[in-house]
């Protein structure tokens, strides 16, 4: 451990033994300021005062930390976690990352053992497994078959890293998803290492790592890049956060739940802004909130656009880790470190935020979000009124009533019908499915979902499901024939409970069969629609939706031809597969009528709160949390049969199209080159607000005419074997193919939507990757401009990765996400902001310009302001200002070095 700058090295005894720690509460008596700060920045000042060194971490920024209410927003400080937690899509990359620093390590002549991780790393494989087949007792183990098949090279990589690395262990697919694994098993509240009790902390590689804040553990999504450096023992700088109180009041209503909860809170903060900054819960609600709730709530940090979403430990904490099989002496150590070391919330506590919110939970009703941003909340009593206004406004389909359609959606027995022809008006197809015959039409539900560790790690709202489908079948409702269904749980233990309580079986009689232990839909591996119906759609331009109980629903994340997405309850998801679409309104129109002509309503089958507590108490114990997780790092038997390369280093096979070694360290220098002015730039794409890394970087499919379906039909892969952008991520050539290649991207130099973009020496359209090769082909280095909350999403290093490798040398907007800010230093692109006030609109940008950008090769600092000059052909000139959006001398490095590796891989080779 490092120096006691303060003093106040402490010993606590507890069950486990005899332990040091820095103790707060010996701090506040020297500095009372302690006791008014946010529990979550105390967690920051021990992790800083624990590590305290005077080089990487100094005085001042224990001073920071300490007057955190005049400093927070503006002073860096060093966060060193605990622990690291990946999933694959991101996962895969870091480790071909680190397994390509220690191949350059070796071809330097150097120690290789250095390049292990320094902080103990866990992968989940949670993000390979698509739903491909689904609706059969055989799905699951079809698309897990399928997916060994399909990733056959990339789980030999962690298998290899699995051994190869110490301090990483690799949870095998099929497993679950790894943030509900992360709450129901890794995450321990507290951690003891080397004799040292301290607060259990942690980055992860997936931007809704805030899901363990629920149980009292501080941590948040970086990106792969950070991570990478994180497990390499590089601190992580980031900007000191203001805390944002969110009081919570009352108690939840009959019928709500906590999808609904969750929903009224990304809506209640995105309007507020909480950007780069934590919320803090407190106040009387917490008492009614178990630690799934929490969880649930933390998990969406990233939608509503906060960096932490912490619960401090309590009461709920620790029966939630008695529930899930943690030890009694293991809970009883957390207790006793938290209440001593004034972590263990008190409601008496007069905490200082930087402001505060409040919700009474009891004004919570039943909400769904869409189409297209997770904030988009719809009462549902509203949703058919908001949704038909919706289809007008954005589609321009007319609303025709459903009985006034051509073959009425209730003919499903009787003849087929025209489809509507008027242009203006909602779409119905006739289709046909076995003897049934049905209309499909505009904002019928294709796809229905049961997914995702932000719904599926609250036993009550699975439950609920669960009673929700056997009231349904009992009743002699069924979904309809055009809908795909799936239920994937982010853990075993949920198969578990549900199976207990013998409700499996009734959400499998409406098709909810599980296909998966992944995030599946969520992150947009829900694979095709059913095939006649996903060729409907196609042919005729249909307007159909989703409706999925997972996190996120931006434009073609889902299915790049599903164009509206709901987010709902796994209740809610059972409820719209029944009903088939979205334009319904659940409190007054009838899913369907029982064998005996009688309507059966929503309400009908909606089970009360007791009846599913009364389920949940008896069906969900800590010996189903044992039996699944004492195993959890040994996988299943196609797992344990894998045969993986063995070596210290890597093997890297050149005919592979998903593992290749990266590009970014062959032949590095041993100093870094010195910063240069951008003259000259060209833009490659000029965008407008809120593009996100899906626009970037998409996970999902893509075709055979797509630049990366080119490039791996040259290298002799079938179409039906290209597997997605996600599970090639540890393949540079896919990836930076693929980057801006989203189908639904809006770049204001091309003629239509997609990865197009004009290169303008000859006045070509072409693909972006096509343009950016001719532009390097010319050493024309490249610009990307854009508007507001540029990269916002998911936390994809390869947003960044794919960036530099097309050339792109700065960005210029609005606004940055915090993680792809950081990931764009992280790789040596600049990220620049328009100054207060001016945007591409108000300085008349138009694209077509060449940009010289003067300021940077000369006394780089912190937020420096660059001066750039836009020409355009005419001979017009643009002058303007614009702020260096490196925000600590830490960015100013990375940027220095080409990115935070080349900085780590560069202090490897000098040691």
């Amino acid at each position: 451990m490092s120096q006691d700058f303060f003093g106040i090295e402490r010993e606590l005894s507890t069950p486990l033994g005899k332990h040091k720690y820095y103790s707060l509460k010996a701090l506040s008596q020297k500095r009372s300021e302690v006791k008014s700060l946010p529990y979550a920045i105390r967690i920051l000042l021990e992790n800083a005062i624990r590590n305290y060194d005077n080089f990487a971490i100094t005085e001042s920024h224990l001073e920071s930390l300490l007057g955190w209410q005049k400093t927070a927003g503006k002073d860096d400080i060093p966060y060193t976690p605990a622990r690291v937690l990946m999933q694959d899509f991101t996962g895969v990359p870091a480790v071909v990352d680190i397994a390509s620093i220690r191949s350059e390590v070796a071809r330097k002549g150097k120690d290789t053992q250095k390049t292990n991780p320094v902080v103990p790393a866990d992968m989940v494989i949670d993000h390979s497994v698509m739903v491909e087949y689904f609706g059969t007792q055989n799905s699951y183990r079809k698309n897990v078959d399928l997916e060994y098949e399909r990733n056959d090279e990339r789980y030999k990589l962690l298998k290899w890293a699995q051994k190869a690395f110490a301090n990483f262990g690799v949870v095998p697919p099929g497993m679950g998803i790894c943030h509900q694994v992360n709450l129901e098993y890794l995450a321990k509240g507290v951690i003891e290492r080397d004799g040292y009790l301290f607060p259990d902390t942690l980055v992860g590689t997936d931007s809704h790592t805030p899901m363990v804040n629920g149980i009292g553990v501080l941590g948040w999504g970086v990106g792969g890049i950070e991570a990478e450096a994180a497990m390499l023992g590089q601190p992580i700088y980031m900007i000191l956060p203001q805390v944002i109180g969110l009081k919570l009041t009352g108690k939840m209503r009959e019928g709500a739940t906590s999808t609904d909860l969750v929903l009224t809170v990304t809506r209640l903060l995105r309007d507020y802004g909480v950007v780069g900054k934590i919320v803090e819960v407190f106040g009387p609600g917490l008492e009614q909130l178990t630690v799934p709730d929490r969880g649930t709530i933390s998990n969406m940090s990233p939608e509503f656009g906060c960096t932490d979403t912490h619960w401090p430990i309590d009461d709920q904490t620790l029966a939630y880790m008695l529930k899930t099989n943690r030890s009694q002496a293991h809970v009883h150590m957390v207790k006793a470190y938290a209440q001593e070391n004034m972590l263990w919330r008190k409601p008496e506590d007069t905490i200082q935020y930087t402001d505060q919110i409040e919700l009474d939970l009891g004004t919570v009703e039943p909400t769904i979000s869409g189409p297209k941003r997770p904030q988009d909340k719809i009462l549902l009593k509203n949703a058919k009124t908001q949704i038909i206004d919706l289809l007008k406004e954005s589609h321009s389909r007319t609303y025709i009533p459903v009985m006034e359609r051509s073959g009425n959606w209730a003919n499903e027995g009787g003849t087929t019908a025209e489809p509507v022809t008027l242009s203006s008006g909602i779409r119905s197809i006739p289709m046909k499915k076995d003897d049934i015959s049905y209309n499909l039409s505009d904002g019928a539900v294709v796809i229905a979902a049961i997914t995702s560790c932000t719904n599926t790690s609250n036993p009550s709202v699975m439950i609920g499901a669960g009673l929700v489908a056997k009231k349904a079948v009992e009743r002699g409702l069924n979904v309809k024939p055009w809908v795909k269904t799936s239920l994937a749980p982010g853990s075993r233990v949920v198969t578990d409970y549900l199976t207990k309580a013998q409700l499996l079986p009734y959400l499998e009689g409406l098709k909810f069969h599980t296909v998966g232990y992944g995030c599946t839909t969520c992150i947009g591996n829900s694979g095709d629609m059913i095939p006649q119906v996903q060729q409907a759609v196609i042919e005729h331009d249909l307007v159909v939706c989703s409706a999925l109980s997972g996190n996120r629903n931006f434009e073609a994340r889902i299915h790049p031809n599903i164009k509206m997405n709901f987010l709902a309850s796994p209740m809610l998801v059972v409820a719209y597969a029944i009903a088939g679409r979205m334009d319904f309104d659940m409190n007054n129109e009838p899913l369907g009528t029982d064998p005996n002509g009688e309507d059966v309503y929503l309400r009908d089958i909606w089970p009360s709160q007791q009846e599913i507590n009364e389920i949940m108490d008896v069906v969900v114990t800590p010996e189903d949390y044992k039996k699944t997780y004492e195993t959890i790092f040994d996988g299943d038997e196609a797992w344990m049969k894998l045969k993986a390369p063995e070596g210290n280093i890597y093997d890297w096979d050149e005919k592979s199209t998903y593992i290749q070694e990266a590009p970014f360290f062959k032949n590095i220098s041993e100093e870094p080159p010195s910063p240069q002015n951008i003259t000259g730039a060209r833009v490659l794409l000029q965008l407008g607000d809120m593009v996100t890394t899906d626009h970037i970087s998409p996970a999902g499919k893509f075709l055979p005419e797509h630049a990366a379906g080119i490039y791996l039909t040259e290298h002799d892969v079938l179409p039906k074997d290209f597997n997605s952008y996600g599970s090639r991520r540890g393949n540079h050539e896919v990836m930076m193919r693929g980057t801006f290649a989203n189908v639904r991207i809006k770049n204001k130099l091309a003629s239509k939507e997609g990865g197009w973009t004009m290169y303008y020496p000859t006045g070509e359209e072409m693909t972006v990757f096509d343009a950016a090769m001719k532009y390097q082909e010319a050493n024309t280095p490249l610009i990307v401009i854009g508007g507001k909350e540029y990269g916002s999403g998911s936390s994809r290093d390869w947003a960044a990765k794919g960036t530099t490798l097309l050339g792109v040398k700065a960005v210029i907007t609005e606004s940055y996400e915090r993680i792809h800010r950081s990931n764009l230093v992280g790789m040596g692109v600049l990220p620049l902001q328009f100054m207060e006030g001016e945007t591409q609109h108000t300085l008349g940008l138009q694209g077509d310009e060449t940009f010289d950008i003067v300021g940077i090769s000369t006394d780089l600092t912190p937020g420096k302001v660059v001066d750039i000059t836009a020409s355009n052909p005419e001979g017009d000139v643009v002058k303007f200002k614009a702020k260096l959006r490196l925000d600590s001398g830490v960015d100013v490095e990375y940027y220095k070095h080409g990115g935070i590796l080349n900085y780590v891989l560069r202090n490897f080779l000098k040691a």
